[in-house]
């Protein structure tokens, strides 16, 4: 049977498809309900599939790419969908958008050379987990009432916790690719 067909890369292909759905439900249809729980969704699958992965010996190289590009795919989805609908500053999208792109510009270069990608640290996981657990809270947040003003608190809570875990865990997978690409150039020119 093909590794890479299994439960948890099944989970994050749904997370992807998941993708066009919030959008409609957020922006197209503005049916809020079912857009939280899409994204409620997300969570809980980017949870899963790692979890089960391991736990089920189901981990493959297809994998260890799909998810966490499902990741970055639903992060920017939802922070575009969030500024539209004021749910976030113009500060947090372009940290987290900058982040990613610096990351993904170190990634060819290092595939250029090639050199093995980065391993999703356990902060990396956590700075993604609090951003995906955040992300409905701020949504629900955009909402005039009690629950709404409950989710921006206890959203916003996990959202700074998790962009500063986000620019942290950047920074150091950013130092690692770099003197991955040294190490490298100097090896080849020797």
């Amino acid at each position: 049977m093909n590794k890479n067909i299994n439960i948890p890369n099944a989970l994050s292909v749904l997370r992807l498809l998941g993708v066009p759905i919030f959008i409609y439900f957020a922006l197209v249809s503005e049916q809020d309900g079912l857009a939280i729980l899409v994204l409620a969704i997300a969570g809980a699958t980017d949870y899963l599939d790692g979890k089960l992965a391991r736990a089920w010996n189901q981990t493959s190289a297809f994998g260890a790419l799909l998810d966490p590009a499902a990741d970055r795919i639903y992060i920017f989805a939802t922070l575009i969908i969030l500024f539209v609908r004021d749910a976030i500053s113009l500060w947090v999208l372009i940290i987290l958008i900058f982040r990613d792109a610096v990351l993904a510009i170190l990634t060819i270069l290092m595939k250029m050379h090639g050199l093995k990608l980065f391993e999703v640290t356990y902060l990396g996981k956590a700075a993604t987990f609090n951003l995906l657990y955040a992300f409905p809270l701020l949504f629900l947040a955009t909402q005039e009432s009690a629950a709404g003003r409950v989710a921006f608190a206890i959203g916003w809570s996990f959202a700074l916790w998790g962009i500063v875990l986000y620019v942290f865990t950047g920074w150091l997978y950013f130092q690692n690719g770099i003197k991955s690409i040294r190490v490298a150039s100097r090896e080849s020119s020797d």
